[in-house]
């Protein structure tokens, strides 16, 4: 493989991650939003967790976002 080729495959690695990253980041956020939405509508944490199979402690810290 050529200098160049590599250069070019190295960006085209740096750009997937990126946005990847960003993906993440956006179907963390709607989630976090669902979830937190869900428990303002009166779902338990309990009863969020066994629709999305989490455990109610974690889905207490997602709608924290920790």
């Amino acid at each position: 493989m050529a200098r160049g080729d590599q250069g070019q495959a190295r960006k085209k690695v740096r750009a997937a991650q990126a946005e990847f990253q960003r993906e993440l980041e956006v179907a963390r956020e709607a989630r976090r939003r669902a979830f937190a939405e869900a428990q303002e509508e009166g779902l338990s944490l309990r009863a969020i967790g066994e629709e999305v199979d989490l455990h109610h402690t974690r889905v207490g810290q997602i709608i924290r976002d920790e």
